[in-house]
Order: structure tokens, then sequence, then C-alpha cells
């Protein structure tokens, strides 16, 4: 007989999270956003320490001056290019092929601090992918997907995602990722074709109503209405109705194909309950003139974490244990000091 699913469960609230928002916010703007790496940190551990699993919180331990050297580091990148493509290409794109140069390398260094300063029950996460192949992993397949317009983008998602949860783990435990890149374009064939019939949705509405002669255009003109009319109403359609529609059906995939040794873990997201999620907190950020934020940031991580959970292959503590002396043992890895987060 199987183990019942352990589902996580959050338990964060918006007063509570709102006064860290808050602070946080007012200090990041006095100090010209000097303060945001310690924001960052402030914001991670009240969500990490209110995401539980089988009754124990997760840990944050990222350190605010490795974060605000990443940042540092991405802001003279990508301000030097901004700032040269203005008065001399010739020297932005040397800068540009210098970025795309040290990307992989810098995404590992920041794909490494974040996991190793992650922690369940005193043991740490880990990422061990090595700089060389994140070089085709994290650059030429999304590469290849882009210059294909999108063609080969799920099999580059797919690729990505198998070499950056393939090479991360809990304590001495790897993880594996075993979903098919058909899987993938499963899911994006869905997305094509919602995406076609909005357009012939908004083409034939816009047909309709310039052809009742309430907005008199002749031949050209009506077609290049109907045409960009169309075009427009489909992106905010795909925003609005795709998007969640992606988003659910991603995390499911992501997870229902993830295991962690013996165990394995589900995801059973819906779009409908995204897309209320999202749309409400639209309105409510805006009514509020930001002030719902925080609440809307708490409803969001709730929904998210509370659609996941772990698929037990025995003892969830036992397994936790056995990772804990095998630790003790080994000693705990020691981060990379040029490890980084170089996330805005």
């Amino acid at each position: 007989m199987s183990a019942q699913p352990l589902s996580l469960r959050f338990t964060g609230n918006g007063s509570e999270y709102f006064r860290i928002w808050i602070v946080n916010l007012l200090l990041s703007i006095v100090t010209l956003g000097i303060y945001s790496p310690w924001a960052k940190v402030r914001r991670n551990q009240y969500f990490y320490r209110h995401t539980l699993l089988a009754d124990s919180g997760f840990d944050y331990h990222g350190d605010p001056k490795s974060i605000l050297k990443g940042r540092v580091i991405a802001v003279l990148l990508f301000g030097s290019y901004s700032f040269f493509s203005r008065f001399d290409p010739t020297i932005a794109a040397v800068i540009f092929l210098a970025i795309l140069a040290v990307l992989p390398w810098l995404l590992v260094r920041s794909l490494r601090f974040r996991l190793h300063n992650t922690s369940y029950r005193g043991l740490r996460f880990g990422f061990h992918g090595q700089t060389g192949p994140a070089y085709w992993y994290l650059l030429g397949a999304p590469f290849l997907g882009g210059a294909t317009l999108g063609l080969l983008w799920p099999w580059a998602q797919q690729r990505m995602t198998v070499y950056t949860r393939d090479h991360s783990s809990f304590g001495s435990a790897h993880f594996k990722f075993e979903a098919t890149v058909g899987a993938f374009y499963k899911i994006y064939f869905w997305v094509f074709l919602l995406a076609v019939l909005m357009f012939a949705g908004a083409a034939a509405a816009m047909t309709l109503v310039l052809s009742s002669g309430a907005f008199p255009l002749e031949g050209q003109n009506q077609a290049g209405v109907i045409g960009g009319a169309a075009a427009v109403l489909t992106y905010f359609g795909l925003v609005v109705i795709v998007y969640p529609f992606v988003s659910a059906r991603m995390q499911n995939l992501m997870w229902g194909h993830t295991r962690l040794g013996a165990h394995r873990f589900t995801a059973r997201a819906r779009a409908r309950d995204l897309l209320w999620i999202m749309i409400s907190n639209v309105l409510l950020i805006g009514l509020s003139l930001g002030l719902f934020k925080p609440f809307a940031d708490i409803r969001l991580a709730r929904y998210r974490l509370e659609s996941t959970a772990l698929l037990p292959g025995g003892s969830l503590a036992d397994f936790v244990a056995g990772l804990q002396s095998q630790a003790g043992a080994a000693g705990e890895e020691i981060a990379d000091i040029f490890d980084f987060d170089i996330a805005l």
C-alpha cells in the first residue's frame, strides 16, 4: 500500500508579510536600491520558513552581500551595453558578445548559490552542474529555440529543465527529471491552437462590426483595421487566458515528472484557479494603488505551493535522517567563494 501524499502547506498571511514588504520597500527607496539584497533575504526567509512539508519548514541562508555582488555585476554588464548601444554600436556589440560568453558561467554560479542556501530540516540543497555543458543547455538550446521561431522552444525548455534538475540535490540524494520532449510540445500545441482560435474569433468579430457600417472603411483600410485589431485582441487574450493555462500545465508537468530517490512529486494546479487569482490580484493591486501587492504575493504563493505534493516512496523521516548522517560523516559542502545570485 503506497504512502499518502504529503502536500506542501503555506502558513504565511498577508497582514504579517505586509509589514516586511513595506519596510523593505521604504528602505530600498531611501538607500537608492542598495538595501534591496537585504530585502530579498528577508522576503525569502519569510516565504521559505512558512512553507511546510510534513510539518517542517524550509529555510533560506543567503548572504545579502553576495546578492549585492551579483547585482553589481549584472548592472555593470547590462548597463554598459545599454549605454554604449546609444553612442557606439561597435563597443556595444563587443559587450553583448562578452555577456553571452560569461552568461552560462553566471547562471551556474547563481543556481549553485540559490540551492546551497536553501535547506530543509537542517539539510542543504545543492547544484552540481558544470559550466561547460551549461553553454549548450542554457545558451545553445534556447538560441536554437528562438532562431527557429519557437519551433524548437519546447525541446529547448525540456533540455534546460533536464540540466538544472538532474544536477540538483538534497543532501546526497539527486533529483531526476523524466518528462519527454513530447510532453512539452503537447502543452505548446494547445497554446498554438488557442492563439489561432482567438485570432480567428477576434477577426470575425471585427469583420461583423465593420460590415455593420458603424465605422465606414473600405478596401485595404478595412483589412488593415481587422488584422491589427485581431492581433491586439489576440495578444491580450494570450496574456489573460493562455498564460495561466501554460503556467498551470508547466507546474504540473515539471513536478509530476520529478523524483528524488524513491520519492516522487505531483502537482494539480488548474488554469481557471490561476486565472481568477491573477485577474483579481491585478484589479485589487490597482484599486489599492499598489498596497495589495504583498497580499497578492501571499495568495499566489499559497495556491502554487499547496497545489504541489510529495509522494513518499517510504518513510520521509528515515530518508532525511539517513541523508543527515551521511552529511555529518562527509562534512557539509563548502560553497564556492565566487557563487552569487545575479537575479534582479
